[in-house]
């Protein structure tokens, strides 16, 4: 029987998860910045020597197939772009919560990290493929971390799996978060918004990760960016890359058409983009020895 939890009890557990690395953090509010330029993540790259020897090492893998060997960093980073340096370090600093087994929602090791990645990569693509006016950078970073709110929900949820499948089946009004919030008392999307804050990432994360499934409810400000990663979530679900029991038990919202534009044609170029670039992202973490 799965018992239910304090909000007092959820925040006890969010301030027990490691920190990002002040690189990480710093990395992450700088790209949220419309106006940075290359040269703020170049610099920030360079004063921390662990992110400078991994992003060496990415660069250099048989997955980019360079024929003469990278040494500078501001051509490692040019070369790269910035969603790569933010994936390595978010990686290399929160690596353990991404892998984790989520046996609460029925997962194995490293599912929470491709579905991640993958909406990462369909968050950034809706953008420039639909021509919508967000950041696709900005897109990219928080289809990354949407659902790191499961990392904290899996222990709570194990054994829970048949009764909120039940529970959906039997009132069709409901999703997983409903799920979720009677089994438990809150959903994975308040326990990423919560970890967001501890981490003190910027509001643009934290609406995203708060919001991915109800977009509407987002901030004006933000709910563009919302909806990008929102469908970059159903996207990733869509090609096969869930997390589990959750998978495709969420309610698509019809509202995005009025912040993005996308035909059928985009969205399987969109879906074959994705394949692509998460195989070459794959390939370059395992073939650097830093693939988590």
């Amino acid at each position: 029987m799965v018992k239910k939890m304090s909000r007092e009890k959820l925040l006890q557990v969010v301030q027990s998860v490691p920190m990002l690395s002040p690189s990480a953090g710093r990395l992450m509010q700088i790209t949220a910045q419309p106006d940075h330029d290359l040269e703020e993540v170049i610099n920030l790259v360079k004063t921390d020597a662990n992110l400078t020897a991994r992003v060496l090492r990415v660069v250099n893998s048989a997955a980019f197939g360079l024929v003469n060997q990278v040494t500078s960093i501001d051509r490692a980073v040019a070369y790269l772009g910035e969603r790569i340096i933010i994936s390595i370090a978010v990686g290399d600093c929160a690596g353990k919560l991404f892998n984790k087994e989520l046996s609460g929602y029925e997962a194995a090791g490293g599912d929470l990290w491709k579905h991640d990645l993958r909406t990462a990569i369909a968050a950034r693509e809706v953008v420039a493929q639909s021509g919508a006016d967000i950041n696709s950078e900005l897109a990219f970073t928080a289809g990354l971390l949407h659902d790191i709110g499961k990392a904290i929900m899996s222990d709570y949820l194990q054994g829970s799996v048949p009764e909120a499948v039940e529970m959906i089946t039997r009132e069709d009004s409901l999703d997983y978060l409903d799920a979720e919030e009677q089994l438990v008392g809150f959903d994975h999307t308040r326990a990423g918004y919560e970890l967001a804050r501890a981490w003190k990432l910027p509001e643009d994360f934290a609406e995203v990760i708060l919001n991915h499934h109800e977009p509407a409810k987002a901030d004006e400000k933000y709910r563009a960016l919302v909806y990008a990663v929102h469908l970059g979530d159903n996207i990733a679900m869509m090609g096969g890359f869930g997390t589990g029991a959750d998978s495709m038990r969420y309610k698509l919202d019809p509202g995005y058409t009025e912040y993005i534009h996308i035909s059928p044609n985009t969205l399987a170029n969109i879906m074959l983009t994705v394949d692509i670039e998460f195989e070459k992202l794959e390939e370059s973490f395992s073939g650097s020895g830093d693939k988590n």
